[in-house]
């Protein structure tokens, strides 16, 4: 026993207390120089919004705001790092544009533009879905006191970079943007498949453009999309 003992491989023994178990590795310092710092944060920004507006920086909750960033966006402009100009129609003409953004904004509206892609469901406050920020939101259709907003919880539906549907947090209430029914047909169906998913939990919508949801201009393309009536509206799950 003493023999096989002898001849088994020594395992590495813990000291300490058991809180400081498991690997751990050295972490690079953080940047303490203010410059660079301002430098890397606002080419994070470039690089989530392709251009950079008034707008858009609102959403990024950055100190100063806009301004706060401006002397690091003409810096990278004098070097040749970013481009100022009027990129987009009725933004202002404080616009940053990173490398490559507006060749690649010219491909996606000149006459050779690529179809439209699907539709797209995002929260309503991600950056990647602009309106409410550098973009304002379309008048809803119908007459409604809901107004939408980059809400956490709330959901746009975008069908060719134009929100078709608005989805309130929770999702008892509807709002469109649209009276035209290929969009409109098109979120729904874009809802229904982030549902069916996983993507999201399941939906009972009460109100839609403020009117009931069972007898509002939605219903019909709602319950095309796999939506069921209920007592109460109408519910889509999983």
């Amino acid at each position: 026993y003493a023999r096989l003992r002898a001849g088994r491989p020594q395992m590495p023994s813990r000291s300490g207390p058991p809180t400081v178990a498991g690997r751990w590795a050295l972490t690079p310092p953080r940047e303490t120089d203010a410059t660079r710092r301002a430098h890397a944060r606002t080419e994070a920004f470039l690089e989530r919004h392709g251009v950079l507006t008034r707008g858009a920086l609102d959403t990024e909750r950055v100190t100063g705001g806009f301004s706060g960033i401006y002397k690091v966006l003409r810096g990278m402009e004098d070097t040749g790092q970013v481009i100022r100009g009027y990129v987009v129609e009725g933004l202002g003409a404080a616009q940053f544009a990173a490398k490559g953004a507006v060749d690649r904004l010219r491909a996606l509206s000149g006459p050779g533009r690529p179809a439209p892609g699907r539709p797209v469901v995002l929260a309503a406050a991600d950056p990647a879905q602009p309106y409410g920020a550098a973009l304002p939101w379309p008048a809803a259709t119908g007459d409604t006191k809901h107004r939408p907003a980059r809400k956490a919880g709330a959901l746009a539906v975008l069908v060719d970079g134009v929100p078709a549907l608005y989805v309130e947090r929770g999702g008892r209430s509807l709002l469109s943007f649209t009276e035209e029914r290929k969009p409109l047909s098109e979120a729904a169906q874009a809802l229904s498949a982030a549902v069916r998913e996983g993507w999201l939990g399941q939906l009972s919508v009460q109100r839609a453009d403020g009117e009931q949801a069972l007898t509002s201009e939605l219903a019909e393309v709602l319950q095309e999309a796999g939506f069921r009536a209920t007592p109460s509206g109408l519910r889509l799950r999983a």
